[in-house]
């Protein structure tokens, strides 16, 4: 039996713009770092064609391996708090906004 995968492409300009920055961010703390873009493939476990669709800012590419690059380059705890609950000013606005007027004690 075949199966057909239908996969629906939702683009959003802002997110390729974004992804092209982060892309271009890692290649060039890449090499700020003197790491060949073969080393830094080795280092990921992946390959250099790999290694170049995430300096491209390609969104198909996978989000574990654009946090794979962004450790080996040292900033994986950069990764890690950026939707932390600490630093989601609209999530705690929505939260407040959610807040009773008053609070009475029970009898």
């Amino acid at each position: 039996m075949y199966s057909i995968v239908f996969i629906m492409s939702v683009r959003s300009f802002r997110v390729e713009q974004v992804l092209k920055k982060l892309g271009g961010d890692i290649r060039d703390a890449r090499k700020r770092r003197g790491i060949t873009v073969q080393l830094m493939a080795e280092r990921m476990g992946v390959t250099r064609v790999t290694v170049a669709k995430i300096e491209r800012g390609e969104p198909n590419t996978s989000m574990g391996n654009y946090a794979m690059a962004l450790y080996i380059l040292g900033k994986a705890d950069e990764l890690e708090m950026l939707m932390d609950r600490t630093h989601d000013s609209l999530g705690l606005d929505l939260m407040d906004e959610k807040l009773p007027k008053r609070v009475r004690v029970s009898k």
